[in-house]
C-alpha cells in the first residue's frame, strides 16, 4: 500500500521508544486517496516511537464497506529501502509490480514485496470484494540490503494452537513452534493471533526483540496493560514471555517483533532513506520515470486509469530539511 497523503511529513526515525514496560500508541486516521477513499488507522511511525525492530509503518484498515468507499485503488507508485507486508482479514486485493509479479492478496496469506533500490506497484481491491479489512506493514531494510534487487515472496501459513485458548498464523519468524520459510533482511516476527473469550496465553519470545501488539478486535491486556481495539502496545527487549489475556469477546491481534534496528532512517511519502537529500533524489527519479523503479503493467483503476499515465505523482517536498536525530542503539 502507498502512503497517499498529499502533504506527508518527513519523519526522522530513531530506534527505540520510551522505557515504560508497555507503551501504548493510539492511531491517527489517514485517508487513502480522494474524497471517497478508505480511511486507514496509522499507529507507526509516531513522534513518540518510530520503529519496532525494523517495522517502521503500521496501517490498519476496515472493516470497510467498499460499495460506500470505493475500496482500495492505489495506482502505480514507488518504494525504496523497504519491504511491504500485506496481510488481510477479509476481502481480496490485486497486486501488480515492476518485477512483473501479478498476484492476489488473500486473507491469511502473506505477500512480502522487497523494494531494494527501487520498485513500483499498484493495489486494487477486486470487484467481488464487498468488505476489506487488514493491515499494511513496512519493514526498513538495513544498509547492506537497501540497495539490493527487487523481490517478492508469498506464504500461506497454517494455524497452530496456542495453549490457553487461541491460535496463531506465523507469517514471518518463529512463534509457538511454527516458523515461516520466508527470508528477511533482519530478524523479524509477524503473526496473526486469535484468542477465545477469556483466554490467557503466555508466548515464549526472543528476549533480544522489541515487540508490538496491534489489537484488531476485542479488548486484551498485555503484561497487565489494557489495550483497546486499534491500539498498539509496545514492549522493549528483555521479556522471555509475553502474557496476553482476552476480555469477554474474541480477540484478533497482530504481533510484531525484531531486535532494535540500530540505524537511523528518514521516511517520506513511500521512500525510506538516510538523508533528506537522498529522499529528494528518489522523488526526482520517480518524477523523471527513471528505470530505478521500472514500470507496472496491466493496472486498471476504478476511474478507467490505465498504464503508465496512471502513475501516482509525488507530492511536493517539505520546505525544511529534517535530519535523523539521536544516536543508533
Amino acid at each position: 500500500m502507498s502512503n497517499t497523503e498529499t502533504a506527508p511529513r518527513e519523519v526522522a526515525c530513531t530506534p527505540g521508544g520510551t522505557d515504560t514496560a508497555v507503551e501504548v500508541l493510539t492511531p491517527r486516521e489517514v485517508p487513502l486517496g480522494g474524497p471517497r477513499a478508505m480511511t486507514v488507522r496509522r499507529t507507526l511511525p509516531q513522534r513518540r516511537r518510530s520503529l519496532i525492530g525494523a517495522w517502521c509503518f503500521v496501517d490498519h484498515y476496515g472493516p470497510d464497506d467498499t460499495v460506500a468507499s470505493g475500496g482500495m485503488d492505489v495506482p502505480p507508485h514507488p518504494h525504496t529501502g523497504l519491504a511491504t507486508v500485506s496481510w488481510l482479514f477479509t476481502g481480496e486485493v490485486e497486486h501488480r509490480d515492476s518485477l512483473g509479479v501479478h498476484a492476489r492478496v488473500r486473507p491469511g496469506e502473506l505477500n512480502l514485496m522487497t523494494a531494494g533500490r527501487g520498485i513500483a506497484h499498484s493495489e486494487v481491491s477486486t470487484p467481488d470484494t464487498t468488505v476489506l479489512h487488514g493491515v499494511q506493514l513496512w519493514v526498513a531494510l538495513p544498509e547492506d540490503a537497501r540497495d539490493g534487487p527487487r523481490d517478492f515472496a508469498h506464504h500461506a501459513p497454517e494455524p497452530v494452537t496456542i495453549d490457553g485458548g487461541g491460535t496463531a498464523r506465523v507469517f514471518l519468524g518463529t512463534l509457538a513452534g511454527s516458523t515461516s520459510p520466508v527470508a528477511t533482511a533482519t530478524p523479524l516476527l509477524g503473526a496473526e493471533i486469535l484468542l477465545e473469550p477469556g483466554a490467557r496465553v503466555a508466548l515464549a519470545v526472543d528476549q533480544a526483540f522489541e515487540h508490538g501488539l496491534l489489537v484488531d478486535r476485542g479488548r486484551v491486556t498485555l503484561q497487565g496493560q489494557e489495550l483497546e481495539p486499534g491500539e498498539l502496545g509496545c514492549l522493549p527487549p528483555g521479556p522471555t514471555t509475553i502474557e496476553i489475556t482476552a476480555g469477554a469477546e474474541p480477540a484478533r491481534l497482530v504481533l510484531l517483533g525484531g531486535p532494535p534496528f540500530g540505524e537511523q532512517i528518514v521516511m517520506w511519502w513511500n521512500f525510506v532513506g538516510r538523508t533528506h537529500d537522498e529522499i529528494a533524489a528518489f522523488r526526482a527519479a520517480w518524477e523523471a520515470r527513471s528505470e530505478q523503479f521500472g514500470e507496472v503493467g496491466g493496472y486498471v483503476g476504478r476511474e478507467g486509469r490505465t498504464g503508465a499515465d496512471a502513475r501516482l505523482p509525488a507530492p511536493a517536498l517539505p520546505q525544511a530539511t529534517i535530519r535523523p536525530r539521536g544516536n543508533p542503539t
